[in-house]
C-alpha cells in the first residue's frame, strides 16, 4: 500500500470532521469556510454555483463578511472547549475518590524527574517509607523519615500514597 497516495484523503476526512471539543471541523476555524470537496467542484452543487455567479465587487464583500464571521466561530468554538473541559473535569472527579490522610500514618513519596534519585526507566518511580508527621491541609503534608528526622519542606498529597505494610 503506498500511504502517500492515500494521505490527501485521510487529510481530507480529518479536516472536515467536527470535532467533539469545539464543536466545529478544523477547516472552518481555520479558514472561516467548510471545504469544497473535488467531487462539488465537478458536480456544481448550489453553493459552488451561487459563488461562481456573484460578481468580483459582491464576491469580495461576500468574502470579507466570511471572515468578520471567522472570530465569532472562533469564540464558539472557545466556548464549547470549555464547556467541554468542564464537562470532562466533572466526570473525572465524580469518580475520584478522597484520600484521608492522618498523621503517623505510612506513605511513598514520589521521585520526581528533576530530582537527583531519578537515574534513567529502570529506576524506582517511588522512595520511602515515610511517615506524615503533620497534614497541613488536605494538599500539603510534612513527612518525617523512620527514624523521626523531620523534613522541612511541605509535600503536595499528589505526590504521596499510602505504604502497604
Amino acid at each position: 500500500m503506498k500511504w502517500h497516495e492515500k494521505l490527501p484523503y485521510a487529510l481530507l476526512g480529518y479536516r472536515t470532521t467536527i470535532r467533539t471539543s469545539t464543536g466545529e471541523t478544523p477547516n472552518m476555524l481555520v479558514y472561516g469556510s467548510e471545504v469544497v470537496i473535488p467531487a462539488e467542484v465537478e458536480i456544481p452543487y448550489l453553493r459552488i454555483i451561487q459563488e461562481v455567479g456573484l460578481d468580483d465587487a459582491k464576491l469580495i464583500r461576500s468574502r470579507h463578511e466570511q471572515l468578520m464571521l471567522i472570530d465569532e466561530k472562533r469564540m464558539d468554538a472557545v466556548c464549547h472547549g470549555q464547556i467541554y473541559q468542564n464537562r470532562m473535569t466533572k466526570a473525572f472527579n465524580r469518580k475520584v475518590k478522597p484520600r484521608q490522610i492522618t498523621p503517623v500514618q505510612l506513605v511513598l513519596k514520589k521521585i520526581f524527574p528533576q530530582q537527583g534519585e531519578a537515574k534513567g526507566k529502570f529506576a524506582p518511580n517511588w522512595q520511602g517509607p515515610y511517615m506524615v508527621h503533620r497534614v497541613l491541609s488536605r494538599v500539603a503534608v510534612i513527612l518525617a523519615e523512620m527514624d523521626d528526622r523531620v523534613s522541612t519542606k511541605q509535600i503536595n498529597s499528589d505526590a504521596i500514597k499510602k505504604y502497604y505494610i
